[in-house]
């Protein structure tokens, strides 16, 4: 089983198993704020566009960390609820729509922090990378891909270090092609494929889109 010494060093695996792509020019969509990192280092090495895909987990309020939903930016937010855990949560529409707002504030101050006046990619008619530091449930996953896919790109790459077999299983209805390094039947957590799994700050993710632009230089169109 492979363990990635940092998210950096994830990226860079993923950016060889990635390759095949250069010459088509791609977009990369990261998930922040732990998929920044790793999104860098497959931008830098397809000479690719990078931009984010704001989109939150809606937790149980009981449970913070147990996705009963989850929500993504756009001028439409698109709320994908897992009504199997909202019921057996026992969690209230009320209940569910505050956690929503929560989110939906928290993805405002991510966009203003994070983008601000920066230029977006363009997704329409674009080959699309999508990259995360791993996944686990895949309902922020999946409330992504459902977000980019109605923007129509040409084609929809899910990319990532680790995730779980039934969850990398159920994804694949989702995107065009899905790559994964690892699909570890015992999961456990995401952390544990990581020797270095600290947190990625705020600043972090700031100084990285300095250094990738979102949209492609003219002479490449």
């Amino acid at each position: 089983m492979m363990d990635f010494r940092d998210r950096s060093d994830a990226g860079r695996r993923l950016a060889k198993a990635l390759s095949g792509y250069k010459g088509r020019y791609p977009v990369v969509l990261a998930l922040p704020r732990g998929g920044v990192p790793v999104a860098a280092e497959v931008a830098a090495a397809l000479e690719a566009p990078l931009d984010l895909i704001l989109v939150r987990k809606i937790g149980v309020p009981t449970q913070p960390e147990l996705a009963m939903g989850a929500v993504v930016d756009g001028a439409a937010p698109i709320v994908v609820r897992n009504e199997e855990i909202i019921e057996l949560s026992g969690t209230t529409a009320h209940q569910f729509d505050a956690a929503c707002a929560e989110e939906l504030a928290e993805i405002e101050r991510r966009r203003q922090l994070y983008i601000g006046d920066r230029a977006r990619a363009e997704i329409a008619g674009q080959v699309v990378i999508v990259i995360d530091d791993g996944i686990a449930t895949g309902a922020t996953t999946r409330a992504a891909l459902q977000a980019i896919r109605q923007r129509k790109p040409k084609e929809l790459v899910l990319a990532v270090p680790v995730a779980p077999h039934d969850t990398i299983t159920q994804l694949r209805k989702e995107v065009d092609s899905l790559i994964c390094l690892e699909t570890p039947e015992l999961f456990g957590a995401i952390g544990y494929f990581y020797r270095d799994f600290r947190q990625v700050s705020d600043q972090e993710v700031v100084t990285i889109l300095e250094r990738f632009p979102a949209t492609r230089p003219a002479t490449i169109a």
